[in-house]
């Protein structure tokens, strides 16, 4: 018998300091701040401190959602990190992570898959949990910490990044809830149109790739915009065939928030209904990895969800990558917010 694996608990963590759009365009050539909110709907963004990695971002919301869930780390059997912004290029940030934790019994490794990297995580949960026949829970966190590969001279970029994490437990759910199909795929024709060229293989570090700003990142936002418009649509509709629903039938839809202004164009001029797009870039950022499980956690917080409720789930990342989801609300799932300093215990935010 297959088991239904869904979301059992949830945690978020945003660093302290925030930056408005007057702070953005005091740092960066050729913006005001009524520019950057008119072009992006991005208002504010949380930047993490000096020393703190995306491993410390990671952590507190982890700790979070298992608190949720009311779970200890040693019950988790996997821990995933989405996440393009690593502690460092080897270790996984997840053996940080699992080690912060105390998570001594979980396997643990990262995924990029850039801003879609959350849903490629939880496929492989997912499908972890069904094939483990003595099922467990696994911990899938989406994290970034873009503040430290923006280039402030670059307004297309330096406007509309932050940093900060999500995180959502899974486990088994009742039958009729939990993620059903997850569809992921790759443009990689388009793996140009978003990148950070230096620090890897190809170009490592040198006095000359920090000279050329070759660590920061570079975005045809042209070709990301027209791309968000032809596949948008298209997954959505393919989701809703494939099950036999209807916009209607939808009551939440938690995209990836590369750009607020726009998520909500594209989602009015296909039938979306403001109310129930989940919109948190605005507040946050696009915080890659982490805006989709962020986005799920405020149609918590919002009251949107309750046992059965349906929610579509699309991202998009560098690469191109893509996913898609369909998630039926489990009952009794709780969101915890992870207070912003390292010591301080989460508290409940709904």
């Amino acid at each position: 018998m297959t088991t239904n694996v869904g979301i059992i608990g949830l945690g978020r963590y945003l660093p302290s300091e925030m930056r408005t759009n007057e702070d953005v365009a005091a740092r960066t050539p050729g913006v005001n701040a009524e520019w950057v909110g008119r072009r992006t709907g991005v208002l504010t963004r949380h930047v993490a401190a000096p020393g703190e990695a995306a491993s410390d971002l990671a952590t507190p919301a982890a700790e979070a959602a298992l608190s949720a869930a009311e779970l200890d780390p040693a019950q988790v059997s996997l821990l995933v990190v989405a996440t393009t912004t690593a502690d460092e290029p080897s270790p996984a940030t997840a053996c940080r992570v699992q080690a912060a934790l105390g998570a001594v019994n979980a396997v643990s490794f990262d995924v990029n898959g850039a801003c879609a990297g959350w849903l490629f995580a939880v496929k492989i949960a997912r499908d972890w949990l069904r094939d483990n026949p003595a099922g467990g829970y696994a911990v899938v966190i989406g994290v970034e910490v873009f503040s430290r590969f923006l280039d402030p001279d670059d307004r297309a970029t330096a406007v509309i990044f932050g940093d900060g994490a999500a995180a959502a437990v899974l486990g088994p759910v009742p039958d009729g809830t939990g993620f059903d199909e997850i569809c992921l795929g790759t443009e990689s024709d388009l793996a140009d149109a978003v990148v950070v060229p230096g620090g890897g293989s190809r170009l490592p570090a040198s006095v000359s790739t920090v000279e050329r700003r070759e660590h920061t990142i570079r975005m045809d936002g042209r070709a990301v915009t027209q791309f968000f418009r032809s596949k948008f649509p298209q997954l959505l509709h393919d989701l809703l065939a494939d099950h036999d629903l209807k916009l209607d039938d939808i009551d939440a839809f938690a995209c990836h928030q590369a750009n607020p202004v726009l998520l909500k164009a594209v989602a009015a001029e296909h039938g979306i209904d403001q109310d129930r797009l989940i919109v948190v870039a605005d507040r946050i950022g696009n915080i890659g990895s982490g805006c989709t499980p962020y986005a799920i956690a405020e149609a918590v917080a919002r009251g949107r969800l309750r046992p059965g409720s349906r929610v579509i789930l699309v991202a998009f990342g560098a690469g191109m990558t893509w996913g898609s989801a369909l998630l039926t609300w489990a009952p009794d799932v709780r969101l915890l917010d992870a207070a912003p300093a390292p010591a301080a215990r989460a508290k409940e935010s709904v």
